[in-house]
């Protein structure tokens, strides 16, 4: 067994920390101007020092353009929180969806992390959106394209691939996937992801798989349905089955 002091290489994994905690602090400065307001420095120093270790230049540069974009963020947010209250009819307010719902979470560090991507820094949106997943079992990867009044209800195992567009006002339950028909590394480039168009609601455990897939605007995706084809606006989409039940 080879001992741990003699390993052949060396990767500094506990940087892992460091993104959590600056995950966690950047999410509560979002909407706690108290907060936001002690912690702000020491956010940038977090993040800067991130950046070293993970070998990005320029960071202080980095940080500036990206804390340029918080406020656009944080209102894309805020019309998130609106469409869960809007849409859930166990929400009481718009404090529960805050405080409360796993779902706004990931979406929050989607929004942050998709900035971060663009602004073309490796590894720690990839790293913000694992976290994420490990908090609220949703997995979005920073690369898709996710427009206004995003509702994710009840999070769990909803897989939203690098490639995805979802438009304006969907709605998505538990146990969704929005996947790619293979999986091959030279596929890297292409888009393997569904498309899917505005006020589009897709309920539990559907999955919807490949890059070519669009579902139309206005439509709704039973739950339990594997789509494979594009569906047209204002379709229905269910999964039938049969119950036989007897008498004792």
């Amino acid at each position: 067994m080879q001992h741990l002091n003699t390993l052949p290489f060396s990767i500094e994994i506990s940087i892992k920390d460091s993104v959590e905690k600056f995950t966690k602090e950047l999410y509560y400065s979002l909407f706690d101007i108290n907060y936001a307001n002690n912690y702000i420095k020491n956010i940038e120093t977090n993040f800067i020092l991130i950046c070293k270790k993970l070998d990005i230049n320029t960071s202080e540069k980095k940080w500036s353009e990206f804390n340029s974009k918080i406020s656009s963020i944080r209102k894309d947010l805020m019309l998130d929180a609106e469409a869960a209250l809007q849409k859930d009819p166990a929400a009481k307010s718009l404090k529960e969806i805050y405080f409360a719902y796993p779902g706004f979470l990931a979406i929050a560090i989607y929004r942050l992390s998709h900035e971060l991507l663009i602004l073309d820094i490796p590894l720690l949106p990839r790293m913000m959106s694992e976290f994420a997943h490990s908090l609220t079992g949703v997995d979005i990867h920073p690369g898709a394209t996710i427009g206004n009044s995003f509702f994710i209800d009840h999070a769990t195992g909803i897989v939203i691939g690098e490639t995805t567009i979802i438009n304006n006002n969907v709605s998505i339950y538990q146990g969704v996937t929005l996947g790619g028909i293979q999986v091959k590394k030279e596929l890297a480039s292409v888009k393997r992801h569904p498309t899917i168009e505005s006020n589009v609601t897709i309920y539990a455990n559907a999955t919807i798989l490949g890059g070519n897939v669009v579902i139309g605007e206005n439509s709704i995706i039973g739950a339990n349905v594997c789509i494979t084809k594009s569906i047209p606006k204002n379709s229905i989409v269910t999964y039938k089955t049969a119950y036989n039940i007897n008498p004792l």
